[in-house]
């Protein structure tokens, strides 16, 4: 069975037929390191639901692959995605305030002109990853932290090395290059903080600001103020890129789908989940068992670290209908591609609408794109293009 230390060939252009392999004949299926990597729905709810038998918490895992006292252990056990209550109920509920439904809501027009702009720029042979798809995110988020434009150069490369240094297995250039990133923007942001702090923005729409200030019940520490404004970036960045790039070629490799999105456009809401749901932008997730327990009559030992496979689950023919069939229309459509439970993505609602936006916008202006080459982002965790070119 699957061995995450060890992949087989081709794994990363189509790992979904070793996903179904998972879920037929290995759905809890033991790892050479002790650990176990879990692929049914059933499970990986559950598991989401339970933050006191299944930890977020990385301490003890992270140690061994970063290093002690490292920038990239600091980050990752300081972000809100890899803590349990009570810091992660503070941060998020800190974050939730800051990334509020009506201050989204504000951030739409903007959005709006950020695609205009991008698909009236398009060159006839565009990357649309390079072109497209990444910036969207970026200036998104750029704006949400209220970076200076001219100041936003660096932001995707550094989110790209500390999310990659999550991968199962790492080189010493991967590793070097994610605590380098650490490091540089640990730097910049304490500049742009120290800004900030000086010079306030309205609070209602710079979420820096808000998060600085915190909430009625505290503020963010320092270090935990640096750590998770990196996390927003990272969080929001290549999930945000996967999605439109996946959507894209999706609908490029399904053509009666995209006819039926262009006929009527009221359904890009259920296309962009079921995009969530064929290609998720992020294919695994971790809990650590915080004490002897059970998974589907298996014994598991306090300690064991779960992978648990939202690609696979998002594929479970015991949840979906047709798991295989890209469905635009599919109803109802309960995807884990947002995690779930009390860790449920803090910025699922952004994600969705620039999702929305990036791709009916540009189905309106180039409805008969053609994708020429694709080149996978090389990722276990994270699954989208490096590179997508194509004629519009």
């Amino acid at each position: 069975m699957l061995n995450l230390a060890n992949l087989p060939d081709g794994f990363h252009d189509d790992p979904f037929p070793h996903y179904d392999q998972l879920l037929t004949h290995a759905p809890i299926c033991p790892q050479p390191d002790g650990s176990i990597l879990l692929s049914r729905h059933a499970d990986l709810e559950r598991i989401y639901k339970d933050t006191t038998l299944y930890r977020s918490g990385k301490k003890e895992v992270f140690k061994p692959k970063f290093g002690a006292d490292t920038p990239l252990y600091e980050h990752h056990t300081t972000s809100l995605v890899f803590n349990d209550p009570p810091l992660h109920t503070r941060v998020r509920r800190i974050m939730t305030a800051a990334l509020a439904p009506r201050a989204i809501q504000r951030m739409e027009a903007g959005l709006i002109d950020t695609v205009d702009h991008l698909l009236a720029q398009m060159p006839a042979a565009p990357d649309l990853i390079e072109d497209y798809a990444s910036i969207i995110p970026i200036q998104i988020i750029g704006n949400l932290l209220d970076v200076p434009m001219e100041e936003r150069g660096p932001l995707r490369d550094w989110s790209l090395a500390i999310l990659g240094a999550l991968e199962p297995v790492l080189t010493e250039v991967q590793l070097e290059r994610g605590h380098a990133a650490v490091r540089d923007f640990k730097a910049y942001l304490q500049d742009l903080i120290a800004r900030r702090r000086a010079k306030p923005g309205d609070p209602e729409t710079d979420v820096l600001t808000r998060l600085i200030a915190g909430d009625g019940e505290g503020a963010l520490s320092e270090i935990e103020l640096i750590q998770n404004c990196i996390f927003i970036l990272n969080a929001g960045h290549e999930t945000t890129t996967n999605l439109i790039g996946n959507g894209l070629a999706l609908l490029h490799d399904h053509p009666e789908q995209k006819a039926h999105l262009l006929a009527e456009p009221a359904l890009i809401d259920t296309c962009v989940e079921e995009v969530l749901r064929m290609a998720s932008p992020n294919q695994f997730g971790n809990r650590e068992v915080a004490e002897d327990t059970e998974i589907g009559g298996h014994a598991i030992a306090a300690g064991t670290n779960l992978h648990l496979c939202i690609a696979a689950a998002n594929r479970d023919p015991a949840v979906f209908v047709d798991p295989e069939r890209f469905d635009i229309a599919r109803k109802p459509n309960r995807h884990l591609a947002f995690a779930g439970g009390p860790h449920v993505c803090v910025g699922l609602t952004l994600a969705r609408m620039e999702g929305r936006i990036a791709l009916k916008r540009f189905l309106g202006r180039f409805p008969d794109y053609q994708i020429t080459r694709r080149q996978n982002g090389g990722r276990v965790r994270f699954r989208g293009y490096a590179a997508l070119s194509a004629q519009v």
